[in-house]
């Protein structure tokens, strides 16, 4: 048997044993249907970041909204991971999602390797893979493992995450704690 045929025939619990095998037990499954894709999303990039034309996987160099929302509808499950932290200074935030998304490439390429070859990850931060980037694409260290945010890929996270319960605020400062997120599309 066929290693593709295999993995689809387990289906989601298969997947659901090989994320809490990485140690990833608070994720939820949503129809990317159910993904909110918005312009306004692409705006607070633009007009509010400090990493907008400074990384490679941030606006100007993700596809435009439309182009978003046509990536998300071509998919038929996603699998949304929950974290939370709570940080001293700011710039801890970075070190910590370092790891964190350098763990969830790890899924990612076992996900894919398991037959499901339009696994894709976004992360749940900026990409910071690296200690410096060269803000172009073409230019990325790490093309193979650079991934965007939902955010970059203009998701309104908000929305799309309170539609399956879980929590998320505006926070006024770092002493409180933090509700990230990272979207891995299956296909």
């Amino acid at each position: 048997m066929r290693k593709t045929t295999h993995a689809k025939e387990n289906g989601r619990k298969e997947l659901e044993k090989m994320f809490k095998k990485h140690g990833y037990d608070d994720f939820e499954w949503i129809n990317p249907k159910n993904i909110v894709v918005a312009q306004w999303a692409r705006m607070k990039c633009m007009f509010g970041c400090k990493n907008y034309g400074k990384c490679g996987t941030c606006p100007p160099n993700t596809p435009s909204v439309v182009e978003c929302r046509e990536f998300v509808e071509g998919y038929k499950a996603c699998a949304v991971f929950h974290f939370t932290k709570k940080v001293k200074r700011p710039e801890d935030r970075f070190a910590w999602t370092r790891r964190v998304n350098s763990k969830l490439l790890k899924l990612e390429r076992e996900v894919f390797l398991s037959g499901y070859y339009k696994a894709f990850l976004l992360f749940m931060d900026s990409c910071n893979l690296c200690a410096s980037c060269p803000g172009i694409r073409q230019l990325c260290k790490n093309p193979k493992m650079a991934r965007p945010t939902p955010e970059s890929m203009a998701m309104d996270v908000f929305a799309t995450v309170r539609k399956i319960g879980y929590p998320i605020d505006v926070l006024y400062n770092y002493s409180q704690e933090m509700n990230r997120y990272a979207f891995l599309f299956i296909e």
